[in-house]
């Protein structure tokens, strides 16, 4: 028996989002009914919504769900009714990567969370008036005041915790934060440049501020942008207006160069002089996503110190394990998370997309 909600939909590429009621799908064996109580607002969703990827529309989207369970299927064990939960990716949880500790590399993961639609087995899990929209978006489409939720994509967290202030752990803050931790693993003396100071970069701030590195270099246009850096760990602060990445690197490692760069921007000429700046033997991840065919030119010659370049989808986490211990650093004060967090509404979900494409809010969280 389908379940009646309420949904943000969007009805074609470049529209906006629209209130409508929808049916969700009833639970299948391996899936669970959560009513929503926050959800935040990621740039992937905006990039979908407008276009730019192939999401079938009409379509609900959201991928930052936290919830609590209302109902199961009758082959979940890990959640109950009643269980506080964080949504993030799914994952078909058979393939290599998926066994061995790396689902955000599933060999299914496009299909499963961005462009597919629908389940692994082609059906439809949200329609309206009898016809199917996009849905299993990250395995949540959490842009509902319900949402049907593959197993793989929750999280049973603390239920101290309110949970509009962990809804950005189950893509952007979990971004950044794995970016610097599994990834760059920052040792003693360790510089850490982060470009960009919007939610994944500030987030990456507060990790490397978890680290024993000892330079946490913020770049950004922005200055309000860069104080909050500031106060959230960075020891040192770029303006990129006008400003020399290189030559202001220089003065801060006595012209040795970063050891790792979180490039979160999506602008190739941003990466390319993040790459430019490394040390002999530096990492920079690429977390920022320019639309897909995009390609960068690097210095052949200039890799050849060692340096490398690694791509990243959600932090490379095992969500089971990684997000908990998010929701208890949040909980103890050590991962301010607060501090990136606006909240709207859901019925104003259209003012907080604008707020976030002008850079008004960092991280927009729906309440419910």
């Amino acid at each position: 028996m389908s379940i009646p909600t309420r949904a943000a939909v969007v009805e074609s590429g470049g529209a906006p989002f629209t209130l409508s009621d929808v049916e969700l799908d009833e639970p299948g064996p391996h899936e669970a009914v959560v009513r929503m109580v926050a959800t935040g607002l990621c740039h992937t969703d905006l990039g979908v919504a407008s276009g730019a990827l192939p999401f079938p529309l009409p379509g609900v989207l959201g991928h930052e769900g936290a919830g609590v369970v209302e109902a199961v299927g009758a082959a979940v064990t890990g959640v109950a009714p009643g269980d506080h939960v964080v949504l993030s990716f799914t994952s078909c949880g058979g393939c290599r990567d998926c066994r061995g500790g790396h689902p955000a590399y599933c060999a299914t993961w496009l299909p499963l969370n961005l462009i597919g639609g629908r389940r692994a087995d082609g059906t439809g899990t949200i329609s309206r008036a009898g016809e199917d929209l996009g849905g299993h978006f990250f395995g949540q489409s959490s842009f509902a005041e319900r949402a049907l939720v593959d197993e793989r994509s929750l999280v049973k967290v603390d239920r101290e915790v309110p949970l509009a202030s962990i809804a950005p752990l189950g893509c952007g803050l979990q971004t950044g934060v794995g970016a610097v931790w599994n990834v760059l693993k920052p040792v003693t003396g360790s510089t850490v440049v982060v470009l960009g100071a919007g939610a994944v970069g500030l987030s990456a701030v507060m990790a490397a501020a978890l680290t024993p590195a000892t330079d946490i270099v913020a770049v950004d246009r922005v200055a309000e942008r860069l104080s909050l850096a500031g106060e959230l760990g960075a020891t040192h602060t770029i303006d990129a207006n006008g400003t020399d990445l290189a030559a202001a690197l220089a003065d801060i490692t006595g012209g040795r160069g970063a050891d790792g760069v979180v490039e979160t921007t999506g602008n190739v000429g941003v990466l390319r002089r993040g790459v430019d700046v490394l040390a002999a033997r530096g990492t920079l991840v690429v977390v920022g996503a320019p639309p897909f065919g995009t390609e960068v030119a690097l210095d052949v010659n200039g890799l050849l110190g060692g340096k490398r370049v690694v791509g990243l989808t959600l932090g490379d986490a095992e969500t089971q394990t990684f997000i908990p211990a998010l929701v208890r650093l949040v909980k103890e004060g050590r991962l301010p998370l607060h501090r990136l967090i606006s909240t709207y509404p859901f019925t104003d979900i259209d003012r907080a997309v604008r707020d976030m494409s002008e850079g008004k809010a960092i991280k927009p969280v729906l309440t419910f």
